[in-house]
């Protein structure tokens, strides 16, 4: 079968033909339907080969969305030719966290070496793959694949980050969304149809700012030196009620920490190698601001983003990418030329 695969750190991934896996006992094999690609998997491309932490060769791809194939033994719990997403932070299962379907905060992944598909195992960047546990999957009934495949991540983690915030983002507040990309333009989706805020979009060019107009952003101001004298002036002395960093890098947050106001949150979502927390206390800002960095969601809050979607709170831009095409897709992710989110379709 074809696969994308990063094989050596640094380097652009590459289109392989590999073995087709075969279900182990409790293992399910998905035929893939859609995947989607991520900054994430930009992330750890370039990351150092000294401090590159997976085994290569590796199949990329931690959105997947496909139909069940084949199951191994001891698997009832799910059956051939049901439509899935596929719940990507694996747990334990076990633990306190996991327990609760919070498999993103398992308390014990690191120590037993458990990773995501894609960012550790073989993803969903192939024409089919393995899911450890039937648990990980979630039923999507007639949802179109491509649009469904985002929801795994860059809907899950503008959910779970946004979610906490909610009872905050009553009548009369503002929220600021920073970065209008693949999460933020879902981030604003989701705000403009969960609250009553007014919302305000930061990027660094006008053509991501439209952008972020057209999906629901209230007012838009360039992410730039002059960004938190600029934000201020729209929302006055109260500031801004919650501010969702989809980028994470330095000036960002400090754009965030900037412009956030008293009882205010800040969230930092993006990979970036920014940190607030230098900058939190009693003197630096508004009183009572809190400072969060969550990861990912929990697999009730996949289930609650895929019956957004279906209920039409949720429409994804995406771009389609043949798997023929995929290496195209991480291209134009790695040059900023995306439209929302890139999905390959094997």
């Amino acid at each position: 079968m074809k696969a994308i695969q990063i094989v050596k750190p640094g380097a652009e991934p590459e289109l392989r033909e590999v073995d087709k896996p075969t279900p182990g006992p409790g293992q399910v094999l998905l035929r893939v339907t859609a995947a989607g690609a991520c900054h994430s998997d930009d992330f750890v491309l370039n990351t150092p080969a000294d401090n590159f932490p997976y085994p290569l060769p590796m199949t990329l791809g931690h959105e997947g969305v496909g139909v069940v194939e084949q199951t191994g033994s001891g698997v009832d719990s799910i059956s051939e030719g049901t439509a899935v997403a596929v719940y990507g932070p694996w747990g334990c299962g076990v633990c306190q966290f996991c327990s609760r379907g919070m498999e993103n905060y398992c308390s014990r992944a690191r120590e037993l070496q458990i990773t995501p598909p894609g960012l550790g195992v073989d993803g969903a960047m192939a024409e089919f793959m393995i899911v450890d546990d039937p648990r990980h999957l979630v039923p999507i009934g007639d949802l179109d694949p491509v649009r469904a495949a985002p929801l795994t991540d860059a809907g899950l983690t503008p959910y779970h980050a946004i979610k906490p915030s909610l009872p905050k983002l009553v009548g009369g507040t503002t929220a600021v969304v920073i970065g209008a990309g693949g999460l933020g333009h879902i981030g604003i989706e989701l705000l403009k149809r969960l609250t009553p805020s007014r919302i305000i979009a930061l990027d660094v060019t006008e053509e991501k700012l439209a952008f972020a107009k057209e999906v629901g952003a209230d007012e838009v101001v360039l992410s730039n030196d002059g960004a938190i004298d600029n934000v201020r002036e729209i929302t006055g002395n109260d500031g801004a009620t919650a501010v969702f960093d989809f980028v994470g890098f330095q000036p960002t947050i400090d754009i965030a920490m900037g412009v956030v106001g008293t009882l205010g949150d800040v969230v930092i979502v993006g990979l970036g190698d920014g940190e607030a927390a230098a900058k939190v206390g009693m003197f630096a800002q508004p009183q009572e601001v809190s400072v969060r960095a969550p990861y990912w969601g929990s697999r009730s809050e996949l289930i609650e983003v895929i019956n957004l979607a279906r209920d039409g709170v949720l429409d994804v831009a995406v771009e389609k990418f043949s798997l023929d095409d995929g290496v195209e897709a991480y291209r134009k992710l790695a040059a900023n030329e995306l439209r929302g989110r890139a999905v390959v379709v094997p």
